[in-house]
Order: C-alpha cells, then structure tokens, then sequence
C-alpha cells in the first residue's frame, strides 16, 4: 500500500547533518513506492501554541495566522509522520516543538478534523551520543507524543557524535536512515 510521509524538520541549519539525514530516509521511502512531503519548520515561522481553546473557530486548527497553515494539510493527508531534528537542551529544536504544539488542535472533543497519521519514526543528529544519554529526553518525548496521538512507532535513527556541520557524511547513519525509509 502506498503511503504519503510527511516528514517535519527542525534544523535552521540548510543541509546540515539533519537535514541529510532526512535526505536518506526520503531516499529510501522513495525506493518503497512512498510519497514524501516535507515541511522545514525553521524556515516557515509557526507561533507557539498560546492555549487560548480558540482552535477551529476561524474555519483552521489554529486562529493565529502563521505558517501552521501551510503545515496542516499536510498534516491531514499524513499516513506517516516523520521527526527529524537537532538535539537542542536534550530535545528537539523550538522550530519543531512550534508546530508539534499546534497539533492539540487535531485531539480536542470540537476538533473539526483529525488526523490520519498511524506510524511515526524519530531522527535526531547530536553532537553528544545515545551511550551517554544525551538522546533520553528527545526519546520520551516523541514516545509520549507517539502514545498519546495514537501511532505506531516505526522506529528511529540516532545520530550522535556528529557535532560539524556535514560531517554525518564519514558515519553509517545516512545509511540505517535509507534503510528504515525502505521499511515503511
């Protein structure tokens, strides 16, 4: 069955390590057959969600006018969701967290729409390493948000130790990421 992936990226770094990483496993969702979208969340500013229950009223998941518009049909058409960001304070970077937030909009009772989207994968690039725990935070956020919105966990790529820019290039991560890719 062909699937349509969107995969959200958090790095205002252009091709830098995540946004490679992201690359390869594109590459490898293509080679399955899949469709891929993806949404650069640095480079389309979405507000913070302000908690203000106001979702829906204005005909969109959120009243406040930013790029979220841009990102919701997406969003809707999603079988899968990719998050593909930098360790930033052990987590993902504030670009992303901005629009991951604006997904309330999609669990609420009055929510207009909900979303499709039944699996989720998780890429990360860091300068420190999985051996270290450097990844622990990023990885019980996205296991929260991936319980809580219901997907299946598909799987991750971690890649740690690759504090210069391009330099997951010289790694086997481009590669496990292609390879997961190909698995959806």
């Amino acid at each position: 069955m062909k699937k349509n992936i969107l995969v959200l990226t958090g790095s205002p770094r252009q091709l830098g390590n995540s946004a490679l990483l992201a690359d390869a496993f594109i590459q490898g969702v293509k080679a399955a057959g899949h469709t891929a979208h993806v949404f650069e969340s640095a480079f389309h500013p979405v507000l913070p969600c302000r908690a203000c229950d106001k979702c829906w009223s204005a005909d969109q998941p959120c009243v406040f006018k930013d790029d979220f518009e841009k990102a919701a049909p997406l969003l809707e058409q999603a079988d899968v969701l990719v998050l593909c960001t930098p360790l930033y304070w052990f987590t993902m970077s504030a670009q992303l967290k901005a629009v991951v937030d604006k997904f309330y909009a999609y669990k609420r009772p009055n929510a207009k729409r909900t979303l499709k989207i039944k699996e989720s994968v998780l890429l990360a690039t860091a300068a420190g390493n999985e051996k270290d725990g450097d990844f622990e935070g990023l990885k019980a956020t996205y296991k929260s948000i991936a319980d809580y919105m219901g997907w299946q966990d598909r799987g991750w790529v971690l890649a740690g130790e690759v504090p210069e820019h391009g330099e997951i290039i010289k790694t086997q991560y481009l590669y496990a990421a292609l390879e997961l890719g190909k698995t959806l």
